[in-house]
């Protein structure tokens, strides 16, 4: 597992955010998304230690050798600004958009990650990822994974034709999402398998906050008395965001009455 440390300083914080989906549902809805984000950003940029958008902040990405999808002009020009400015950006890979190799890191500055990582700030440990193929069950989507995440199979896509990709791509993309629609925030831990994942790696390796995306539901889960289970949420329809200042870990919203 790979390691990240950020030494926070006492005025500043380390924000989180994750499964934005620009892209989706259509491209009106996913524009007003995006500037909104970008509010965001402008918002906490002043505070900001370091930005870490934990994956799925596209519905589709696949970078061709020469060819990006295009759109998300404004929302890159940002992290790039960030990146300018000196706040690290970090990016993780999700389940929509896996396939981002090294354009983030070469054109606007991020750091990406593929797996999940330990992130160390100051005297706290958060383990953070995405959260897509942790845990039991799902083990069709687990198959799947493994067929997208391999190199043979990604380079076969990439001989497909964009307009035909992106296209297919998308469809698959708009029947796995979910798409506007909130769920219920009543959550049985029995069932809640990110919560239960988190529980297990606590039994072996101590952990203060165990941060992913992935579940589209704003939660903060107590494991024990110094351990908490963070979803970070979506911007579909919650805006929900992280904030984490060296000590404490809380859910936040930005433009929104879903808190």
């Amino acid at each position: 597992m790979q390691k990240l440390t950020i030494d926070l300083d006492q005025n500043k914080k380390i924000f989180f955010a994750s499964d934005f989906h620009l892209g989706a549902p259509n491209k009106e809805q996913s524009r007003s998304r995006e500037k909104k984000i970008i509010r965001w950003l402008d918002a906490v940029e002043k505070d900001a230690a370091a930005i870490l958008l934990v994956g799925d902040l596209f519905d589709f990405w696949f970078e061709y050798d020469h060819v990006v999808p295009k759109g998300f002009v404004r929302f890159l020009n940002k992290l790039a600004a960030f990146s300018d400015r000196g706040i690290p950006v970090y990016i993780f890979h999700g389940n929509h958009d896996m396939w981002m190799f090294d354009y983030l890191e070469t054109e606007i500055g991020a750091t990406i990650f593929s797996d999940p990582i330990e992130l160390i700030v100051n005297d706290k440990f958060l383990f953070v990822g995405h959260g897509d193929g942790l845990g039991q069950g799902d083990y069709t989507f687990k198959a799947l994974r493994k067929v997208f995440r391999n190199k043979i199979a990604q380079w076969l896509f990439k001989w497909i034709h964009p307009d035909i990709g992106v296209g297919l791509a998308n469809k698959w993309s708009s029947r796995s999402r979910i798409n506007n629609k909130i769920e219920s925030q009543e959550i049985d831990k029995e069932k809640e398998w990110l919560f239960l994942y988190s529980q297990k790696l606590e039994s072996d390796r101590h952990f203060d906050f165990y941060v992913f995306g992935h579940r589209h539901l704003p939660l903060a889960l107590e494991i024990n008395k110094t351990s908490t289970y963070i979803n970070l949420g979506e911007w579909l329809n919650f805006n929900s965001f992280g904030v984490f200042d060296g000590k404490n870990f809380l859910i936040d919203y930005f433009e929104s009455d879903a808190n």
